[in-house]
């Protein structure tokens, strides 16, 4: 009789061990995930990044691949960190909540640090530099931003350009995409675009006489990659990895390829703004 409480002793002993064994296993297996995924990625190894198909040179789509100056510098970024880039086409309009949400481990767009941004997102370091550029159709009298009052204006929603416009008080118009705001131009039924510069300055080159820049203006803030709310271990990584591609030449080079010719404010340096920027890149033979 005396024989089943010893065993039932042993079968206690037996599942606290088990149970404890379970325990640690679940815990390595918590410490082996933090180690496989120590950037927080939604898949490990992999930079899940939204982007846009229709803003070159920034970001677009090419021959079926996403390029521009913002992603190629990504993927150059992503490289130093052992990460493989995934793009993934999305509006500008809601590319800052889905990153917050998740949806993207990053934002790649072109997009200025702002401080009504920095609700919805974390920034890293700013590596880029923009103009607004003022889209006309050809043969427009506008040539200046000072002569919108009253017209038809076109933005993107979203965007600098939109708080621009609205800030100077001349209710614009709101489209998803950069092709739309082109196609309003196109079709007579708005007066002008307010675009990023280098943007509008590519569509313009692209149009075939249709569409000119009448101006331009200095953007108050630098241009950045986002990132979710707390996610400071990719933010961080990206930051670093952003300086070892200034150091290495790669934003230069993709400068000169993206904007030949381009003037860079005195006061802009890309990064943490403590690395040398190369003012040319290196040669393939170096």
């Amino acid at each position: 009789m005396r024989i089943v409480p010893a065993l039932t002793r042993a079968a206690a002993v037996g599942v606290a061990a088990v149970l404890t064994a379970v325990t640690l296993t679940a815990c390595g297996s918590d410490s082996a995930g933090e180690a496989d995924n120590p950037y927080n990625l939604l898949q490990p190894g992999v930079l899940r990044a939204g982007t846009l198909t229709d803003a070159p040179p920034n970001v677009y789509l090419k021959d079926g691949k996403f390029t521009g100056f913002d992603n190629d510098l990504l993927v150059a970024a992503a490289d130093k960190l052992g990460l493989k880039v995934e793009f993934v086409g999305t509006d500008f309009s809601g590319l800052l909540a889905q990153v917050n949400n998740r949806k993207f481990d990053i934002g790649s767009s072109s997009i200025t640090i702002t401080e009504a941004r920095k609700k919805t997102v974390d920034f890293g370091n700013g590596y880029d530099f923009g103009y607004l550029g003022l889209n006309v159709p050809a043969g427009s009298t506008l040539s200046s931003f000072d002569e919108l009052a009253g017209k038809r204006v076109v933005v993107v929603q979203g965007t600098v350009q939109d708080d621009y416009a609205t800030t100077k008080g001349l209710d614009p118009v709101r489209v998803p995409d950069y092709n739309s705001a082109l196609n309003q131009l196109k079709a007579g039924t708005a007066d002008a675009w307010i675009s990023p510069a280098e943007i509008g300055e590519k569509t313009a080159a692209d149009s075939g006489g249709k569409i000119t820049v009448a101006a331009k203006e200095l953007s108050p803030a630098p241009t950045a990659y986002a990132f979710a709310k707390g996610n400071d271990a990719l933010r961080e990584a990206l930051n670093k990895a952003l300086d070892e591609v200034i150091a290495d030449g790669t934003w230069t080079r993709l400068n000169e390829q993206y904007y030949p010719g381009r003037a860079i404010p005195a006061d802009f340096a890309p990064g943490s703004g403590t690395v040398t920027v190369p003012s040319a890149a290196p040669s393939a033979a170096s």
